[in-house]
Protein backbone atom coordinates (compact mmCIF):
# COMPACT_ATOMS: atom_id res chain seq x y z
CA UNK A 1 0.00 0.00 0.00
CA UNK A 2 1.35 3.46 -0.25
CA UNK A 3 1.78 5.78 2.95
CA UNK A 4 2.54 8.95 3.88
CA UNK A 5 4.59 10.66 6.75
CA UNK A 6 2.95 13.83 8.41
CA UNK A 7 4.58 16.37 10.97
CA UNK A 8 4.29 19.74 12.04
CA UNK A 9 3.16 23.02 12.12
CA UNK A 10 6.43 23.62 13.99
CA UNK A 11 6.07 23.89 17.73
CA UNK A 12 2.70 21.44 17.74
CA UNK A 13 2.86 17.67 18.56
CA UNK A 14 0.80 14.78 16.31
CA UNK A 15 -2.07 14.73 18.41
CA UNK A 16 -2.81 18.34 16.89
CA UNK A 17 -2.79 19.12 12.86
CA UNK A 18 -0.43 16.32 11.95
CA UNK A 19 -2.98 13.75 13.49
CA UNK A 20 -5.63 14.81 11.87
CA UNK A 21 -4.12 15.08 8.53
CA UNK A 22 -2.83 11.40 9.25
CA UNK A 23 -6.42 9.82 10.35
CA UNK A 24 -8.48 11.75 7.52
CA UNK A 25 -5.90 10.45 4.83
CA UNK A 26 -5.84 6.89 6.58
CA UNK A 27 -9.96 7.07 6.13
CA UNK A 28 -9.19 7.87 2.72
CA UNK A 29 -6.79 4.50 2.13
CA UNK A 30 -3.28 5.15 2.85
CA UNK A 31 -0.95 3.86 5.27
CA UNK A 32 -0.14 7.10 7.58
CA UNK A 33 2.24 8.05 10.06
CA UNK A 34 1.94 11.75 12.34
CA UNK A 35 5.88 11.35 14.08
CA UNK A 36 6.84 13.83 16.51
CA UNK A 37 10.05 15.88 15.70
CA UNK A 38 13.03 14.73 17.65
CA UNK A 39 13.22 16.56 20.87
CA UNK A 40 9.15 17.53 21.24
CA UNK A 41 6.84 15.77 21.97
CA UNK A 42 7.22 12.04 22.90
CA UNK A 43 10.00 11.99 20.36
CA UNK A 44 13.43 11.27 22.17
CA UNK A 45 16.53 13.48 22.28
CA UNK A 46 18.55 15.98 24.85
CA UNK A 47 17.98 19.07 25.44
CA UNK A 48 14.63 19.17 24.87
CA UNK A 49 12.62 21.62 22.78
CA UNK A 50 15.44 21.98 20.08
CA UNK A 51 15.07 22.92 16.33
CA UNK A 52 17.41 22.38 14.03
CA UNK A 53 17.38 22.49 10.32
CA UNK A 54 19.33 19.23 9.68
CA UNK A 55 17.77 17.17 12.17
CA UNK A 56 14.16 18.30 11.39
CA UNK A 57 14.59 17.35 7.71
CA UNK A 58 16.46 14.44 8.91
CA UNK A 59 13.23 13.12 10.53
CA UNK A 60 11.15 13.01 7.46
CA UNK A 61 13.69 10.78 5.96
CA UNK A 62 13.86 8.59 9.22
CA UNK A 63 9.95 8.29 9.10
CA UNK A 64 10.95 7.16 5.50
CA UNK A 65 13.32 4.56 6.85
CA UNK A 66 10.56 3.38 8.80
CA UNK A 67 7.79 3.01 6.27
CA UNK A 68 10.05 1.38 3.78
CA UNK A 69 10.37 -1.65 5.99
CA UNK A 70 6.93 -2.08 6.95
CA UNK A 71 5.48 -5.34 5.44
CA UNK A 72 2.57 -3.41 4.16
CA UNK A 73 3.86 -0.80 2.28
CA UNK A 74 5.27 -0.35 -0.88
CA UNK A 75 8.36 1.39 -0.53
CA UNK A 76 7.70 2.93 -4.10
CA UNK A 77 4.86 4.69 -2.99
CA UNK A 78 5.41 6.97 -0.62
CA UNK A 79 5.32 10.18 0.09
CA UNK A 80 4.87 13.03 2.97
CA UNK A 81 2.93 15.56 4.30
CA UNK A 82 4.30 18.83 6.29
CA UNK A 83 2.95 21.36 7.98
CA UNK A 84 3.65 25.05 8.75
CA UNK A 85 7.79 24.48 9.87
CA UNK A 86 7.34 21.27 8.57
CA UNK A 87 6.14 21.98 5.31
CA UNK A 88 9.36 23.75 4.95
CA UNK A 89 11.53 20.47 6.10
CA UNK A 90 9.38 18.23 4.37
CA UNK A 91 10.35 20.57 1.35
CA UNK A 92 14.02 20.68 2.07
CA UNK A 93 14.13 16.41 2.75
CA UNK A 94 12.47 15.98 -0.45
CA UNK A 95 15.15 17.95 -2.24
CA UNK A 96 17.47 15.29 -0.39
CA UNK A 97 15.46 11.76 0.26
CA UNK A 98 14.58 10.65 -3.34
CA UNK A 99 12.46 7.57 -1.92
CA UNK A 100 9.80 10.51 -1.42
CA UNK A 101 7.95 10.07 -4.30
CA UNK A 102 5.31 12.88 -3.47
CA UNK A 103 5.05 15.69 -1.29
CA UNK A 104 2.73 18.22 0.10
CA UNK A 105 3.07 21.48 2.06
CA UNK A 106 0.06 22.86 3.88
CA UNK A 107 0.62 26.54 4.86
CA UNK A 108 4.51 26.31 4.94
CA UNK A 109 6.79 27.88 6.75
CA UNK A 110 10.36 28.75 6.06
CA UNK A 111 12.00 28.63 9.43
CA UNK A 112 15.60 29.49 8.01
CA UNK A 113 14.34 32.69 6.26
CA UNK A 114 12.09 33.53 9.24
CA UNK A 115 14.72 33.13 11.84
CA UNK A 116 17.41 34.76 10.12
CA UNK A 117 15.82 37.64 8.49
CA UNK A 118 12.20 37.87 10.85
CA UNK A 119 8.86 38.37 9.28
CA UNK A 120 8.48 39.81 5.73
CA UNK A 121 12.05 40.23 5.77
CA UNK A 122 12.50 43.56 7.83
CA UNK A 123 15.61 42.42 9.69
CA UNK A 124 18.96 43.88 8.38
CA UNK A 125 22.61 42.49 8.77
CA UNK A 126 22.99 44.96 11.55
CA UNK A 127 19.65 43.19 13.46
CA UNK A 128 20.86 40.14 12.53
CA UNK A 129 24.45 40.01 13.99
CA UNK A 130 23.00 41.70 17.33
CA UNK A 131 20.47 38.68 17.41
CA UNK A 132 23.88 36.29 16.80
CA UNK A 133 25.53 38.38 19.89
CA UNK A 134 22.69 37.98 22.15
CA UNK A 135 21.99 34.73 21.48
CA UNK A 136 25.66 33.80 21.60
CA UNK A 137 26.06 35.31 25.09
CA UNK A 138 22.76 33.38 26.08
CA UNK A 139 24.71 29.98 25.27
CA UNK A 140 27.67 31.33 27.54
CA UNK A 141 24.97 31.63 30.26
CA UNK A 142 23.12 28.46 29.40
CA UNK A 143 26.57 26.60 29.82
CA UNK A 144 27.44 28.11 33.10
CA UNK A 145 23.88 27.50 34.30
CA UNK A 146 23.47 24.10 33.24
CA UNK A 147 19.95 24.87 31.92
CA UNK A 148 18.28 26.64 28.42
CA UNK A 149 16.91 30.38 28.36
CA UNK A 150 13.34 29.86 26.92
CA UNK A 151 12.32 31.85 23.85
CA UNK A 152 9.42 34.07 23.65
CA UNK A 153 6.36 31.68 23.30
CA UNK A 154 2.34 32.29 22.73
CA UNK A 155 0.86 35.13 25.81
CA UNK A 156 -0.74 33.19 28.22
CA UNK A 157 -3.64 36.09 27.58
CA UNK A 158 -4.63 38.45 25.02
CA UNK A 159 -4.21 42.31 25.42
CA UNK A 160 -6.32 42.31 21.89
CA UNK A 161 -3.25 44.65 20.75
CA UNK A 162 -1.68 41.55 19.46
CA UNK A 163 -0.79 41.17 15.61
CA UNK A 164 -3.64 39.04 14.11
CA UNK A 165 -1.87 36.19 13.24
CA UNK A 166 -0.72 35.86 16.61
CA UNK A 167 -4.44 36.09 18.05
CA UNK A 168 -5.10 33.23 14.88
CA UNK A 169 -2.07 30.97 16.96
CA UNK A 170 -3.68 31.68 20.30
CA UNK A 171 -7.35 30.70 19.39
CA UNK A 172 -5.80 27.07 17.77
CA UNK A 173 -3.09 26.48 20.85
CA UNK A 174 -4.00 27.69 23.75
CA UNK A 175 -8.23 27.09 23.27
CA UNK A 176 -9.80 23.56 23.27
CA UNK A 177 -9.95 23.58 19.47
CA UNK A 178 -5.84 22.45 19.85
CA UNK A 179 -4.36 22.71 22.89
CA UNK A 180 -1.92 19.77 23.98
CA UNK A 181 0.15 19.66 27.06
CA UNK A 182 2.80 18.43 25.36
CA UNK A 183 2.95 20.88 22.61
CA UNK A 184 5.59 23.60 22.99
CA UNK A 185 3.38 26.25 21.71
CA UNK A 186 0.09 25.38 23.91
CA UNK A 187 2.18 24.77 26.87
CA UNK A 188 5.98 25.76 26.72
CA UNK A 189 8.51 27.38 24.92
CA UNK A 190 11.45 26.36 22.02
CA UNK A 191 15.05 27.08 23.72
CA UNK A 192 16.24 30.57 22.97
CA UNK A 193 19.17 29.72 21.57
CA UNK A 194 17.73 26.91 18.88
CA UNK A 195 17.15 30.14 16.44
CA UNK A 196 20.74 29.50 15.70
CA UNK A 197 21.31 27.46 13.17
CA UNK A 198 18.18 28.36 11.11
CA UNK A 199 20.23 31.64 10.72
CA UNK A 200 23.25 30.33 8.31
CA UNK A 201 21.81 26.64 7.63
CA UNK A 202 19.39 27.90 4.85
CA UNK A 203 16.65 24.90 4.00
CA UNK A 204 15.56 25.22 0.44
CA UNK A 205 18.87 25.68 -1.22
CA UNK A 206 18.78 23.02 -3.78
CA UNK A 207 14.72 22.71 -3.85
CA UNK A 208 14.83 23.27 -7.57
CA UNK A 209 16.23 19.87 -7.98
CA UNK A 210 13.43 18.18 -7.18
CA UNK A 211 12.25 15.72 -9.49
CA UNK A 212 9.09 14.34 -7.66
CA UNK A 213 5.53 15.80 -7.82
CA UNK A 214 4.90 18.57 -5.45
CA UNK A 215 1.51 20.28 -4.20
CA UNK A 216 2.20 23.12 -2.09
CA UNK A 217 -1.24 24.67 -0.26
CA UNK A 218 -1.48 27.76 1.62
CA UNK A 219 -4.41 30.47 2.76
CA UNK A 220 -5.02 33.28 0.84
CA UNK A 221 -5.24 35.55 3.81
CA UNK A 222 -2.29 33.97 5.79
CA UNK A 223 0.38 36.65 6.64
CA UNK A 224 2.97 33.52 5.96
CA UNK A 225 1.76 33.17 2.39
CA UNK A 226 5.00 34.58 0.80
CA UNK A 227 6.77 31.72 2.35
CA UNK A 228 4.93 28.99 -0.57
CA UNK A 229 5.14 31.81 -3.20
CA UNK A 230 8.64 32.36 -2.97
CA UNK A 231 9.38 28.64 -2.91
CA UNK A 232 6.89 27.73 -5.60
CA UNK A 233 8.59 29.91 -7.98
CA UNK A 234 12.16 28.02 -7.37
CA UNK A 235 10.89 24.93 -8.01
CA UNK A 236 10.83 23.48 -11.79
CA UNK A 237 9.00 21.02 -13.66
CA UNK A 238 5.54 20.90 -14.50
CA UNK A 239 4.43 18.20 -11.50
CA UNK A 240 4.61 20.98 -9.45
CA UNK A 241 1.33 23.06 -8.07
CA UNK A 242 0.74 26.28 -5.68
CA UNK A 243 -3.03 26.32 -4.33
CA UNK A 244 -4.11 28.91 -2.89
CA UNK A 245 -7.58 28.70 -0.79
CA UNK A 246 -9.30 31.28 -1.01
CA UNK A 247 -10.74 33.03 2.50
CA UNK A 248 -8.32 31.24 4.26
CA UNK A 249 -5.62 32.31 7.30
CA UNK A 250 -2.87 30.81 8.31
CA UNK A 251 -4.46 28.38 11.03
CA UNK A 252 -7.25 27.70 9.09
CA UNK A 253 -5.08 24.78 6.83
CA UNK A 254 -4.71 23.24 10.75
CA UNK A 255 -8.57 21.63 11.38
CA UNK A 256 -10.74 23.71 9.28
CA UNK A 257 -12.36 20.59 7.38
CA UNK A 258 -14.56 22.92 4.86
CA UNK A 259 -10.85 24.77 4.04
CA UNK A 260 -8.15 21.88 4.12
CA UNK A 261 -8.52 21.08 0.73
CA UNK A 262 -8.70 16.87 1.38
CA UNK A 263 -9.94 15.94 -2.11
CA UNK A 264 -7.46 17.54 -3.83
CA UNK A 265 -4.66 15.89 -1.64
CA UNK A 266 -6.22 12.63 -2.27
CA UNK A 267 -6.16 12.98 -5.73
CA UNK A 268 -2.58 14.15 -5.42
CA UNK A 269 -1.37 10.92 -3.85
CA UNK A 270 -3.58 8.88 -5.71
CA UNK A 271 -2.07 9.76 -8.96
CA UNK A 272 1.63 10.03 -7.65
CA UNK A 273 1.82 7.52 -5.43
CA UNK A 274 0.64 4.75 -7.84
Amino acid sequence: MAAIAISGPFGAVKEQASGLYAQTLAERGFITLAFDPSFTGESGGEPRHVASPDINTEDFSAAVDYLSNRPDVDANKIGILGICGFGGMGLNAAAMDTRIKATVTSTMYDMSRVNANGYFDSMTPEDRYALREKLNAQRTADYKNGTYAKGTGLPDKLTGKEPQFVKDYYGYYKTPRGFHERSINSNGNWNETSALSFMTMPILTYSNEIKNPVLMIHGQNAHSRYFSEDAYKKLTGDNKELLIIPNANHVDLYDNFEKIPFDKITEFYQQNLK
